[in-house]
């Protein structure tokens, strides 16, 4: 939390809105504020001395990436606002860098920050495959769909290197068990190969996140993220596969993106899409702090609006978690989006429907990595 100095400086050069901009480029979140769990606090100031314009000494951040040794990689969870009851998450973090991303708090958990830590400081999970092939061989295991990018994106840019996304699904094709994945990135099509044949049998499914059609804007917002030009082709790509393929339009921010809600549903029927959703943008635990400052640095005209609207779709709050509202929010401009949405997918011909393959076509892998069962 900012708090007034009871001495207020002189306003800074108007540079100084940019240097979060100048000084961390490629990257989403403008500070590394630390998380809830930390006893301590440490806050960048401008003093006066130093003019934005003349810091190229600033060292760009680099992607640093460990090795999370998770014992088990099937997620499960209750909730009702969620489509599925099983995920897996190849990655903690996402260098992606969406300022917006709901999944940033959980790096707290780790005593970093859900800042510049959470796109710059990742955790691979290298034994997915193999504690996932574990996990499906146990006896009392029962087949549900399992969602893959439910929290962090299993396609982000470290996957081309490590690969643990792509080997994942090989074992989920393997023992024939339904899957779904959700991407903002093209780099999913580098696995049709195994996606397609799945696809063919009702047992995968994808959904490629677009949040805004305006290049600069998604820069801003997603810096290393894949252009929406090059997701819309990822969807004509994945369609022309066989490959059932949906959009989310998620998050919609109001006063920011929201007004491109009818083009983005258009735009992705028109590249093959079947289905679609949105979220509306949700604020939880530190990711209010960091939006807030996102929007006083890129979007300094836009930021007591989007906010304002925020509030009045979230009873005054910028964030209530309560199941049944926490995705779509409450009040005459919340019903106006689902109505807007509604009529949008009836216009181009996307349904909202789920996915629902037939999980009775699941082969129970062998009890190790060596055999699999032969019935």
């Amino acid at each position: 939390m900012i708090r007034p100095s009871p001495h207020p400086e002189p306003a800074p050069d108007p540079g100084y809105e940019r240097r979060a901009d100048t000084a961390r480029k490629g990257r989403g979140a403008a500070s590394n504020r630390a998380g809830r769990f930390e006893a301590q606090e440490t806050e960048a100031i401008w003093d006066g001395w130093q003019d934005s314009a003349t810091e190229e000494d600033i060292p760009p951040l680099r992607t640093h990436v460990a090795r999370d040794k998770s014992r088990t990689v099937i997620a499960r969870n209750t909730s009702p606002d969620l489509g599925f009851d099983q995920s897996i998450n190849p990655y903690r973090g996402c260098e992606h860098g969406c300022i917006y991303c709901y999944a940033r708090p959980t790096h707290a958990w780790l005593g970093l920050s859900p800042g510049l830590d959470f796109e710059t400081r990742l955790f691979a999970k290298p034994d997915a495959p193999r504690l996932l092939r574990r996990e499906l061989a146990h006896p009392n295991y029962k087949p549900k769909v399992i969602a893959l990018g439910t929290n962090t994106d299993p396609y982000q840019p470290v996957e081309r290197q490590h690969g643990v996304t792509r080997g994942i699904i090989k074992v989920l094709a393997e023992c024939r068990h339904a899957f779904s994945i959700t991407t903002k990135s093209a780099l999913v099509t580098r696995d049709i190969d195994i996606i397609a044949p799945m696809a063919a049998e009702g047992l995968a499914s994808v959904a490629v996140s677009v949040t805004t059609l305006n290049r600069g804007l998604a820069n801003k917002l997603e810096p290393r993220a894949p252009t929406p030009t090059r997701r819309l082709g990822a969807i004509a790509q994945l369609s022309r596969a066989g490959i059932p393929t949906a959009v989310m339009v998620a998050p919609v921010v109001p006063a920011l993106t929201d007004h491109e809600l009818d083009k983005i549903i258009a735009a992705a029927a028109g590249s093959g899409a079947r289905a679609a959703g949105y979220i509306l943008l949700r604020l939880p635990l530190e990711i209010k702090e960091l939006v807030e400052e996102w929007l006083r640095t890129h979007a300094p005209g836009r930021a007591n609006r989007v906010l304002k609207r925020m509030r009045a779709m979230r009873n005054g709050h910028l964030y209530v978690d309560e199941f049944g509202t926490r995705m779509r929010g409450t009040g005459p401009y919340a019903e106006l989006l689902q109505q807007r949405f509604a009529a949008a997918c009836a216009r181009h011909g996307l349904s909202a429907t789920g996915f629902r393959p037939d999980m009775m076509k699941f082969r129970r892998p062998g009890p190790d990595d060596r055999q699999l069962a032969f019935l």
